[in-house]
């Protein structure tokens, strides 16, 4: 009888075989109609900040892009929302919550970034006016020319609160006159797909430092390899080397209004990536219709 530690390689090396034939069909797609992006860049100088509903989502979504911001000298400020203190890796949600702040500190100090801001309310005990309030005040008192945002995209609830609050803050600032530039919203676990994001980042080339950021997530392990598979089919359709994130950027107008209606108003049809690729392609059908009416919406 086969035991488990020797069927795991060969479980490895059959996920790297379906994760190929999934990129050779996107290759094949694209050959006929590469979708059309806008490459990401930076002039430096930039107040950038990053909104993360829980710590490893900033990691998870957009870990390369902020360190190109780094590199460019822009001055990055990643906003955890939450405390993450939900997750089962540990009993206690207490020590789980403490676990996820040092592993939240340590990814900061690998991105080198200029500023960690920990809200960290109670994961699945908060309210929408406590994290509009605190965002309010860290958006006023930053201006930032471009926040990275989770969005509707998505199917985690604690995700769509975060987009929605964020949306609240946002026009409440737009009220007063203090406004962000851009919003560009990254994926977590749930691609945007080619055929919406409108800005793509080639990471191929920080693979080493981004995997240093990711392991500093022990707690959260078990979830990055899709973050790593999505950024590999990312690279596939936009024909780059081998990481790219994507984005869909919107004008801080555009993003309000695709989130200010409260959560329960949004159709629940989009699918996260799995343990396995066997099902990676229906993470990026399911949902289609929704994608394409946002996008018409734009």
């Amino acid at each position: 009888m086969w035991s488990r530690s020797r069927l795991r390689p060969l479980k490895r090396a059959g996920a790297r075989t379906l994760e190929c034939c999934w990129r050779l069909a996107i290759r094949a797609i694209t050959a006929v109609a590469r979708p059309s992006a806008d490459r990401w860049s930076s002039h430096g100088g930039q107040s950038v900040l990053i909104v993360a509903p829980h710590p490893d989502d900033e990691a998870i979504g957009c870990v390369g892009t902020t360190l190109l911001h780094v590199d460019s000298g822009d001055r990055v400020c990643v906003a955890i929302a939450t405390d993450g203190r939900r997750s089962k890796v540990i009993d206690d949600p207490e020590a789980m919550s403490q676990q996820r702040r040092r592993e939240a500190g340590d990814a900061a100090q690998l991105m080198q970034i200029e500023r960690l801001e920990w809200i960290g309310l109670a994961e699945g005990n908060w309210s929408m006016s406590a994290l509009t309030h605190r965002l309010i005040h860290l958006i006023d008192e930053l201006l930032p020319a471009i926040i990275y945002a989770p969005s509707r995209i998505d199917f985690h609830p604690e995700h769509f609160k975060v987009a929605h609050a964020l949306a609240l803050a946002l026009a409440d600032l737009e009220q007063r006159g203090r406004r962000a530039s851009r919003v560009r919203i990254y994926p977590v676990q749930v691609p945007l797909t080619a055929f919406i994001s409108n800005l793509v980042a080639d990471v191929s080339a920080l693979t080493s430092r981004c995997e240093a950021i990711l392991r500093a997530y022990v707690s959260q392990s078990g979830s990055m390899e899709r973050a790593w598979r999505l950024r590999r089919y990312s690279a596939s359709w936009h024909g780059m080397a081998s990481q790219a994130e994507e984005f869909l950027e919107l004008s801080v107008p555009q993003y309000i209004a695709l989130h200010r209606a409260p959560p329960a108003a949004w159709p629940a049809v989009f699918r996260g990536m799995r343990n396995s690729p066997m099902s990676d392609p229906l993470a990026y059908l399911a949902g289609t219709h929704e994608r394409r009416r946002i996008s018409a919406t734009l």
